[in-house]
């Protein structure tokens, strides 16, 4: 019985081994709105550009995001994307311990994506699928034995770009067994047997029938190509099916078999990875099979739902098991932080992105609107962080705020471009920043990129900043001169907008 509420705790601490093909994963978004007069191709007006680990690399940190302790092992070239890759893995959001043997002869493995609002146009690889050579298959058995005895399952994750070698496949399925660790085979090959002794082998629909001739268009051939796959190596199987589900075969078992979670897809890069993290690191924390393929599914279900190569945290894990993704809060845009929290997540499973920006919103003026809106254009959500009572004051003195921060909160709600807004106590946003996470970060253009507080924090897993354009003339403090005058005039701000979630 899978409880929703201490998944998190069940998985903290403990350790997975991934050793395979890592890779850079890059995604150029944009906007085709013209064909190009030089050939009947479309335009993609490029808008902002995220790079992320993937392969080997994206279980690793996917492991790290549930909160298990992630040991990666693998292969980059000397080069600048290798160099982009060891950053993301090492001073991430989500740190993995990393052995990455280094090569000259080889480039880093990086797919570059072209993305039109969600739909991919075009894919790029930049690889070498030649088999490493004998002196960095020592080094990667030698990382293999000096972690094996801090680990609990090691997880093969093999993309078929030469890191995974018959020597490499063979000798960590022995060590592994040697230490009584189960082995868990995200498979590329055509050759099944090549796994033999492994504890599971993930193959998806199509690998399945690659592996063994068998079309697998009934149930019973399903079977009879599981059974084998089951013959050639001894290992247990999980067949991810897509729209299917998963399932699950065991010898003297009934086939367990899980629907998937039904959600809007919008990109699919990485859910297998999720899959095998979530599955692994469920082993790994004691879960039986079944229930390891359960969260499994439910964890490639977020991840299919967000856009580019996802990571699944152990909270989201969490509230999609207790069913409460597929509501949305109500109405009300004042929100706690942690509310805040909850609601950007369930509108990451949507594919929506997420702004924020801050500040103490005394009287709104014609240079906070432009401000929102410039924001808003940036996103799908705005979350805006309102300096309390007593942080306007220290900041701005013992005769400010003007309004109280529910009044400057109600005020802020109603207008058309604000989806939340959050009351923070300090005198920077910095803690609720790390808290939302969001995917743009909105000041304006009187700040550089280098003094935006938070700035060096979103961009770290992927994020941006974008500094909106400035009205002229605009200034809390002179309006409530002009006010104190009698010379200036305060006006209501728009209606709130009907129907937003």
């Amino acid at each position: 019985m899978i409880c929703p509420t201490f998944v998190s705790s069940r998985f903290r601490g403990h350790r997975v081994l991934v050793i395979g093909d890592v890779m850079l994963d890059c995604f150029v978004y944009g906007q085709v709105s013209r064909i190009s007069p030089e050939a009947p191709i479309p335009v993609l007006s490029s808008r902002s550009t995220k790079s992320m680990a993937g392969g080997a690399a994206n279980v690793a940190v996917n492991l790290s995001s549930l909160g298990l302790e992630a040991v990666l092992i693998g292969v980059a070239g000397n080069d600048a994307h290798g160099q982009s890759l060891r950053f993301l893995l090492e001073r991430g959001p989500f740190p993995v311990t990393c052995t990455i043997v280094e090569t000259e002869d080889r480039p880093t493995t990086v797919k570059t994506r072209f993305v039109a609002g969600a739909q991919q146009m075009l894919r790029v690889d930049q690889e070498s699928a030649v088999s490493v050579p004998t002196a960095v298959e020592d080094s990667l058995l030698e990382a293999v034995s000096r972690h094996i005895g801090e680990v609990r399952v090691v997880a093969l994750s093999d993309y078929g770009k030469g890191v995974l070698t018959d020597r490499v496949i063979k000798e960590t399925i022995k060590i592994a067994k040697i230490h009584g660790i189960p082995v868990i085979v995200d498979p590329k090959r055509q050759d099944f047997s090549i796994y033999c002794g492994a504890t599971f082998i993930k193959p998806n629909l199509a690998e399945l029938q690659k592996a063994t001739g068998i079309v697998c268009d009934r149930e019973g051939r399903v079977e009879d190509a599981v059974t084998r796959v089951v013959e050639a190596t001894g290992a247990r199987v999980l067949l991810t099916r897509s729209e299917q589900g998963m399932s699950l075969f065991e010898p003297d078992a009934a086939p367990f078999h899980v629907r998937s979670v039904v959600r809007e897809v919008y990109d699919v890069s990485g859910a297998g990875d999720t899959a095998l993290a979530t599955f692994a690191g469920a082993i790994a924390s004691d879960y039986g099979p079944r229930d390891a393929v359960k969260l499994a599914n439910v964890a490639s279900g977020i991840a299919i739902a967000k856009l580019g190569t996802a990571v699944v945290t152990a909270e989201e894990l969490e509230l999609a098991l207790a069913g409460t993704l597929l509501h949305e809060p109500s109405d009300d845009r004042l929100m706690s932080a942690d509310d805040a929290a909850a609601q950007c997540t369930r509108w990451r499973l949507r594919g929506l992105t997420v702004g924020f920006t801050n500040g103490c919103f005394d009287i709104v003026h014609a240079g906070h609107i432009s401000l929102l809106s410039a924001a808003a254009a940036e996103c799908d959500r705005l979350i805006v962080g309102l300096n309390s009572d007593a942080s306007v004051a220290r900041l701005k003195g013992p005769s400010r705020p003007v309004q109280g921060e529910v009044s400057r909160a109600q005020v802020l709600g109603s207008l058309d471009p604000v989806d939340g807004v959050v009351i923070f106590d300090a005198d920077t946003p910095t803690d609720l920043i790390q808290r939302l996470k969001p995917d743009v970060l909105v000041k304006g253009a009187d700040y550089t990129e280098e003094t935006v507080i938070g700035g060096a924090f979103v961009k770290s897993y992927g994020g941006r900043i974008f500094l909106a354009p400035l009205v002229s003339g605009q200034s809390t403090t002179n309006a409530i001169n002009r006010m104190v005058a009698g010379t200036g005039s305060a006006t209501s701000p728009r209606p709130r907008r009907t129907g937003m979630t």
